[in-house]
């Protein structure tokens, strides 16, 4: 635990002395405070920011955790030659990403919240939740695939790659399936196949906060018609979490066998 806690420190203070976490930070500030100032209340600001999270978190997450694993190469083969176990190291290093990344992220969104409209709404910790879980899954994916392979820029182009098809390819071709099987009854299909994409489940967890999943897609929709609001919302959240856990300890298995 003490050569976790050492790692986690280490790559905290490496990453906070940059002044890429104060761009990140401050998109989101002067996004958040400019949405108030126009005169949005907490759930309009809340909404519209949703599509920035759900497109601008997993793309900064999995292309930043991409290069930041293939940076940290001399470090962790350093580390390695010590007696240090693998798995204090591969934590070490994911945390001491996650971490930062989502405290920029909460300081950007909630300064502003608390400055602007004092008592938080439900809206509110749903957008926070969903942002700090996209951060991790995609973050884990990022490792996953850096781990996996050993070039840089075929690692980063997957991660593009992966990113773009979750974020709009993956709607689409549950559309096309629905279009060319209109016939079949495939509601429950479609329910299923929605838990197979981290960025539907945050766009999710949103509509069903707000009530208005009809309005944001068919997914959505159905999602709030089958499980209504509360259990719906449990089911979403497992399952993102589930998209965490497993990119992350698959990313340490393949972790612990590779040789540096």
């Amino acid at each position: 635990m003490t050569t976790l806690l050492k790692i986690i420190k280490y790559q905290l203070h490496d990453l906070l002395r940059g002044k890429w976490f104060i761009i990140y930070t401050a998109v989101f500030f002067l996004l958040t405070d400019g949405l108030f100032r126009f005169g949005g209340d907490s759930g309009q600001v809340a909404l519209s920011l949703m599509n920035v999270v759900l497109f601008i978190i997993p793309l900064v997450s999995i292309v930043f955790g991409t290069m930041f694993f293939y940076n940290s190469r001399e470090f962790m083969e350093l580390l390695l030659s010590q007696p240090i176990s693998r798995v204090a190291l591969f934590l070490g290093l994911y945390l001491g990403l996650t971490l930062p990344l989502s405290a920029v992220y909460l300081i950007g969104v909630g300064i502003p919240f608390m400055y602007h409209a004092g008592i938080m709404t439900g809206g509110y910790w749903i957008l926070l939740l969903v942002g700090v879980s996209l951060t991790w899954v995609f973050t884990a994916l990022a490792f996953l695939i850096a781990v996996l392979s050993e070039q840089r820029v075929k690692g980063v182009g997957m991660t593009i790659v992966l990113w773009l098809f979750f974020a709009i390819l993956y709607d689409g071709i549950i559309l096309f399936i629905l279009f060319a099987l209109e016939e079949y009854p495939l509601e429950k299909l479609t329910l299923i196949l929605s838990l197979f994409n981290p960025i539907d489940l945050g766009r999710i967890l949103m509509l069903l906060q707000f009530d208005i999943a009809a309005l944001m897609g068919y997914t959505g929709a159905l999602f709030s018609k089958f499980y209504g609001n509360m259990f719906g919302s449990a089911v979403a959240v497992f399952a993102l979490w589930t998209w965490c856990a497993i990119p992350a300890w698959l990313g340490y298995r393949a972790f612990s066998k590779k040789d540096f």
